[in-house]
């Protein structure tokens, strides 16, 4: 499995789901509608997505690459 990061390419908002997506190897728009459906349900979706934001790292630049 890859390391759990927001990645630089493919941020919609923040990049939360993208980088969950790649950590559990599915595609970015199914976490991202997964997001979507788990907010009609009550508890604190936004409020944890904010937090995944504040803790999960940015990807690095790595050098070489363009």
């Amino acid at each position: 499995m890859n390391t759990l990061e927001r990645p630089l390419e493919g941020r919609v908002i923040a990049g939360v789901c993208a980088g969950l997506a790649r950590r559990f190897g599915i595609q970015p728009l199914t976490m991202r509608v997964l997001f979507l459906l788990s907010c009609l349900l009550p508890g604190p979706q936004f409020v944890a997505y904010l937090v995944l934001w504040i803790i999960i790292p940015a990807e690095h630049r790595r050098p070489g690459v363009v």
